[in-house]
C-alpha cells in the first residue's frame, strides 16, 4: 500500500496529519480561551502562560525531531505524535488545575511539530523523489484548514450548549477520526517504489545569509503568535463584537486555505524573497488593523490579511529549507523552526502582561506590528545579499538559484 500511494493520499494525509497535530493540539486552545475563561476563570496572563507552554513544547518537538538522524525514527514518532495529540487533547477535560493544564499543554506543543516538521520533511521528500514540484503549499493548506474546523466545531457545539469539556472530549475524538488517514497514507522512509530516485547535492546557504533569515523567521514568529493566540478573544473584547469571535477565526482559516498556493504563484513569478516581503507587510497592516477601528468589516479585512500572509511565510521559508538541504529536508526546516519557535514563547506571556497592565490588547499588537517592520528590513536585507552575491555557500553556488532549481526542476533523491 506505501509503494503505491498516489500524491493525492499523500497530501491528505499531511493535510489530516495537520489538523490533528496543529489543528486539535494547538489552534483549539484559541477559540476555546473565552470558554474556558467563562467556565473555570482562566485570567488573559493564564491564557498566555498555556499557550507559552505549548511553544515550549512545540520547541522541543523541533529539538528532538532535529537531533534525529534516521527519517524512520521520525516517521515513527510521527505515529506517536498523533496518538499524543488525541490523548493530551481528551486529559485537558478532566481537571482544572492550572500546572496540570500547562503540562498537557506543553505534551500537546511537541505534537505540533509532527505535522509541520516531520510530515512536512517526509511529504517534501516523498515529492522530490517522484518528480513532483518540491512545494508545501497544498500541504500547509491544512492549517487553514485545521483553524476552520476547530472554529466550527467550537461554534457548533456552543449551540448544543456544550461546556468546555465537552468541547475538548468532542476534539480528542475528531483527531482520532483524522489521524486513521495521517498514519495509514504518510509517505514511509525506505519504502520500496521503482518510481523513486536516486541522490541530490545539497547546497546550503552562506552563514550570513542563514542568521540573517533565522531572526527574520522570528519576527514572522512574533507577528503570527500573538493574533493567532489571541484574535479570538481580541474580537469578543470589541464593542458590538460580542460573539463573533469564532467567525473571524472562521475567516483566519478560510482565508489561508487558499493563500498557501497564491503565494507558491507569487514566488514564481517574484521570487521567494519577494514574496516574503510582500507578505511581511501586508501581514504586519493585517496585525495594526484591529488598534485602528473596531468596526467590523475592519476586522474582517484584518482576518483575511492575517490569514491570507502567515502561513504563506512558514509555506515559502520551510520550502526554501527543504530545498537547501534536499538529501534531509529537515536539517535546515528544523533550525528555522526554532527561530519560529522562540518567539511564539515569548510573545504569549509579553502580549498577556501587556493586556493585563494596560486593560486592552493594543499595546500587545504594536509591539508585535514592530517586530514584523524589523522582520520586513531584514528580508529586504537578503535581497541586498542575493543581489550583491552575498549568499552563496562556500562551494561558490547560488543558493537562491540552486533553492529555485530544486524546485522546477524536482531533482531526485534517495530515501534515507
Amino acid at each position: 500500500m506505501q509503494a503505491g500511494l498516489s500524491k493525492s493520499q499523500v497530501y491528505i494525509a499531511g493535510i489530516c496529519s495537520l489538523i490533528v497535530t496543529a489543528g486539535v493540539a494547538r489552534f483549539s486552545f484559541t477559540p476555546l480561551i473565552p470558554i474556558m475563561q467563562t467556565g473555570t476563570g482562566l485570567s488573559d496572563v493564564g491564557a498566555g502562560w498555556l499557550a507559552t507552554a505549548n511553544y515550549l513544547g512545540y520547541m522541543l518537538g523541533v529539538l528532538i525531531a532535529a537531533s534525529l538522524a534516521s527519517l524512520r525514527h521520525k516517521y515513527l514518532l510521527h505515529q506517536v505524535y498523533l496518538l499524543l495529540s488525541i490523548v493530551t487533547a481528551a486529559a485537558m477535560a478532566t481537571t482544572t488545575d492550572f500546572m496540570v493544564w500547562s503540562v498537557l499543554r506543553f505534551f500537546a506543543g511537541i505534537c505540533g511539530s509532527g505535522g509541520i516538521i516531520i510530515a512536512s520533511g517526509l511529504i517534501l521528500k516523498w515529492m522530490i523523489h517522484h518528480d513532483h514540484p518540491g512545494e508545501l503549499g497544498i500541504h500547509f493548506a491544512g492549517i487553514g484548514i485545521s483553524i476552520v474546523f476547530t472554529a466550527i466545531v467550537v461554534e457548533a457545539l456552543l449551540h448544543l450548549s456544550a461546556d468546555w469539556q465537552q468541547q475538548w472530549f468532542a476534539f480528542s475524538v475528531v483527531a482520532i477520526l483524522f489521524a486513521i488517514p495521517a498514519w495509514r497514507w504518510m509517505p514511509r522512509p525506505n519504502s520500496t517504489d521503482p518510481n523513486a530516485t536516486t541522490a541530490v547535492q545539497d547546497t546550503p546557504p552562506s552563514r550570513q545569509f542563514a542568521i540573517t533569515m533565522l531572526l527574520a523567521y522570528f519576527c514572522a514568529g512574533y507577528g503570527f503568535v500573538v493574533s493567532a493566540t489571541f484574535i479570538v478573544d481580541i474580537v469578543e473584547g470589541l464593542n458590538g463584537l460580542q460573539g463573533w469571535g469564532q467567525y473571524i477565526f472562521i475567516v483566519v482559516g478560510v482565508s489561508a486555505i487558499p493563500a498557501v498556493m497564491l503565494w507558491d504563484l507569487v514566488a514564481r513569478r517574484l521570487g521567494t524573497l519577494k514574496a516574503l516581503l510582500l507578505a511581511y507587510a501586508i501581514q504586519a497592516i493585517g496585525i495594526l488593523l484591529p488598534t485602528l477601528s473596531g468596526a467590523l468589516w475592519v476586522i474582517i479585512v484584518c482576518a483575511l490579511l492575517f490569514g491570507g500572509t502567515f502561513i504563506a511565510c512558514v509555506s515559502l521559508v520551510l520550502t526554501m529549507a527543504g530545498r537547501f538541504y534536499p538529501s534531509n529536508p529537515a536539517k535546515f526546516m528544523g533550525k528555522m523552526t526554532l527561530a519560529y519557535g522562540v518567539a511564539q514563547i515569548v510573545a504569549p506571556v509579553v502580549t498577556g502582561y501587556l493586556t493585563q497592565i494596560f486593560g486592552n490588547y493594543s499595546p500587545g499588537l504594536y509591539l508585535s506590528v514592530t517586530i514584523m517592520l524589523a522582520g520586513v528590513f531584514l528580508i529586504l536585507r537578503l535581497i541586498r545579499l542575493e543581489a550583491g552575491n552575498d549568499f552563496r555557500d562556500c562551494s561558490g553556488n547560488s543558493v537562491t538559484e540552486n533553492a529555485s532549481a530544486a524546485g522546477s526542476l524536482n531533482p531526485k533523491g534517495e530515501a534515507v
